[in-house]
């Protein structure tokens, strides 16, 4: 047809515009052949397989603007553009593929990651297994798309001559700019090595729960860079990933989400401990928060005016730990204020065996001295 068209040019017609002609047939044919391609595609995966059916929506755009490539390199074997024409245009398309292709990995991770992480749940009751896949997941997929983008990046340079064609001297001058950038990137690329590290050690998982600088809170994100952790009055405290490598931090949930909660109450010497202690236990049978592991109590330190009690009480993730010893503690002084009023602290003033002197008026019994009552008659 681009023969015919040459034949057939009229004499008014420049030969650019028909050039331009041959390509816009190329690139309509490419678009038509993909889009027939494409529905045929959808309509037989839409009810066998999730994952591929998503592929092909979500790679719908980067596959046309692949096959215009393609219709236009068509098209320009067609095209009367010279030698030096032709082989630019082809230069330019192969640049464009080539980033296509590193576009078209980068959805199809993207979708993967997706469809992967659905098949866990985060607000499980027992989401250990959940945390750790979607940690890994994400810390990962965000690795391979940066080693994705450097190599489509590569790719892209080398299908230019003049990268084989100084040979040394060019990779000389590239080992000393990536020698610059590298010393320029140390803290970008030390993160991301520290990513790979947590992502394979997983020292944290999304939704832990940590105590950093003094500071309760859960993992909210874990980027390449950086950690986010959401605090517990919603503040985020943005932590370098490196952090967590380096330095001391409490991971409640590093094994399991189950958590013991401390009480600590203080009570007199007269205090019976048997009867705080089944007082306890049928606080935590009756609260919903309790998981029926752990309830305990047991005098951990004395002083010359008190006792210390310590009410151990198990739940099923941090925050409702932190709720069931408010609960318990709340209830526990209750029962103390109500029912064992002489278990509170008090203080004692015992004169019983207080010595009798010159300044005392009292004896040793309490009285005052009959011969000091009157006068000498």
């Amino acid at each position: 047809m681009a023969n015919l068209i040459y034949a057939y040019r009229p004499e008014w017609a420049p030969l650019w515009l028909v050039n331009l002609s041959v390509l816009g047939l190329g690139a309509l044919a490419g678009l038509i052949l993909h889009g027939l391609i494409s529905r045929m595609i959808r309509r037989t995966l839409r009810r066998r397989d999730s994952y591929w059916a998503t592929l092909v929506v979500k790679l719908r755009r980067p596959t046309r603007l692949a096959a215009l490539i393609f219709g236009l390199a068509v098209g320009a074997s067609f095209a009367q553009l010279g030698e030096g024409g032709v082989e630019a245009l082809r230069r330019i398309l192969a640049v464009a593929f080539v980033i296509l292709m590193g576009w078209s990995a980068l959805t199809a991770l993207d979708i993967w990651s997706l469809l992967y992480v659905r098949r866990f749940k985060l607000d499980a009751e027992d989401n250990l297994m959940a945390r750790k896949h979607v940690t890994q997941t994400k810390i990962l997929t965000r690795t391979a798309g940066i080693l994705i983008v450097v190599l489509t990046a590569g790719l892209a340079l080398m299908t230019f001559p003049g990268v084989r064609q100084y040979g040394i001297s060019l990779l000389a001058s590239v080992g000393a700019a990536g020698i610059i950038a590298g010393l320029a990137l140390q803290p970008f690329l030390t993160n991301l090595i520290a990513g790979v590290q947590i992502a394979t050690t997983q020292p944290i998982r999304i939704d832990d729960a940590v105590i950093v600088e003094n500071e309760w809170g859960q993992i909210e994100e874990i980027t390449s860079t950086y950690v986010v952790v959401r605090l517990w009055d919603w503040r985020r405290m943005i932590l370098p990933l490196t952090y967590f490598i380096q330095q001391p931090f409490q991971n409640w949930t590093r094994e399991t989400a189950s958590l013991i909660g401390t009480v600590m109450l203080y009570v007199d010497y007269a205090a019976p401990i048997s009867v705080l202690r089944a007082k306890l236990e049928e606080i935590a049978k009756a609260s919903p928060l309790w998981d029926g592991q752990v309830v305990n109590l047991a005098v951990t330190e004395t002083s010359e005016r008190t006792i210390q009690v310590r009410c151990l009480v198990s739940a099923r993730n941090a925050p409702t730990a932190f709720d069931l010893r408010c609960e318990v503690r709340e209830k526990m002084i209750a029962f103390l204020q109500s029912e064992m009023p002489e278990a509170l602290p008090k203080d004692r003033l015992n004169f019983a065996g207080a010595a009798t002197g010159p300044g005392n008026p009292l004896g040793a019994s309490g009285r005052r001295s009959p011969g000091r009552a009157g006068g000498s008659g």
